[in-house]
């Protein structure tokens, strides 16, 4: 199998660049993966790019994952507080697993201060806006070295 990370986003991660820009910044998802997909440490790694505003689909493509992915990167959004089903399923396909969020959630209102992903998530990145995002690519490449 090719080394391949999959970077998932959750809901409302497609509104990026026009939803609260204080906090989310300026940039859309899809110049965020346009960037992220012309790093030069992914020359010989396969990137996918998902995002979707329903959890179901989020956790078939979680599953999916399974023997495809050496690595997942995710920013569930606000499914990240209180999505037991997807935590469930990061755990059952047993992939190393980065959380990304754009935002300090720890600095924000206090329902987004817990995150069920955290605990089973071989690292975090949060508060660094789109710089999170290759932060966690940085991260996979390590991960996927040691393996």
């Amino acid at each position: 199998m090719a080394d391949r990370i999959l970077i998932i986003n959750g809901p409302n991660i497609n509104m990026l660049g026009t939803r609260e820009k204080q906090i989310y910044g300026n940039q859309s998802l899809e110049e965020i993966n346009k960037e992220i997909a012309n790093m030069p440490i992914l020359k010989d790694i396969d990137l996918e790019f998902f995002q979707s505003n329903h959890e179901g689909v989020i956790i078939d493509k979680i599953q999916e994952a399974l023997g495809r992915v050496k690595v997942i990167i995710i920013n569930a959004g606000a499914l990240t507080h209180y999505s037991i089903a997807i935590h469930d399923a990061l755990k059952a396909v047993d992939i190393p697993v980065i959380e990304v969020h754009l935002s300090n959630i720890y600095a924000r209102e206090g329902f987004r201060d817990r995150s069920l992903i955290s605990p089973i998530a071989a690292g975090g990145v949060f508060g660094f806006g789109a710089t999170g995002y290759k932060m966690a690519v940085y991260g996979a490449c390590e991960l996927l070295k040691d393996n």
